[in-house]
């Protein structure tokens, strides 16, 4: 066997241990007496494997280990296809109420018109109240880089003018030649 081909299969053999799913069902458990449940939530008791799949072959059920680090562990007999669809089902469901917070960004220059920041405030006030972030940055060119007091100055503005409806999350600092802070939402 070549090198390059026992390596390649090792690689292999730990992606699959890593996707595999843990659970343990039917002849996958390896205990060799477990505690039952059937698939009414009734306890039958302590088991042998051998009879516990059995009793959940006679009712066309999966045998599924719960809780393996129980001693004994614990297994119950359900619809294995059946428990995995609800698990994704409830899983998608959560995704969907999940609330996603992105950040906007609002662009301005030591040198912008009074206008021109009106448009850009509105703006962010239209950010906060959709319950995103405002990414506020301030851009120099050239020589302007020597005097940040000046964006400094424009950001404060822009924290007191939109401080009804949000609050400074990260104050003002430079990063080359921009300077940033990020506004998010009032806390309720």
């Amino acid at each position: 066997m070549s090198r390059s081909f026992r390596k390649n299969a090792v690689s292999i053999i730990r992606r699959c241990a890593i996707s595999k799913d843990t659970t343990n069902i039917n002849r996958a458990i390896r205990a060799s007496e477990v505690r039952v449940i059937d698939e009414d939530a009734n306890q039958l008791g302590i088991m042998d494997l051998r009879s516990a799949l059995q009793a959940a072959d006679e009712q066309g059920l999966d045998l599924v280990e719960v809780s393996p680090t129980a001693k004994p562990p614990v297994c119950r007999i359900m619809d294995y296809g059946k428990y995995k669809y609800q698990q994704s089902k409830r899983a998608a469901e959560a995704k969907k109420k999940q609330v996603r917070v992105e950040i906007k960004e609002v662009k301005l220059r030591p040198k912008t018109d009074e206008h021109d920041y009106l448009f850009k405030v509105k703006n962010a006030r239209r950010f906060l109240g959709d319950g995103n972030k405002v990414k506020v940055t301030i851009m120099f060119r050239g020589r302007e880089v020597t005097h940040p007091e000046f964006g400094r100055r424009i950001l404060e503005r822009v924290a007191k003018d939109l401080a009804d409806i949000g609050q400074v999350e990260s104050y003002p600092r430079m990063a080359g030649r921009f300077m940033s802070m990020v506004i998010g939402t009032l806390k309720k």
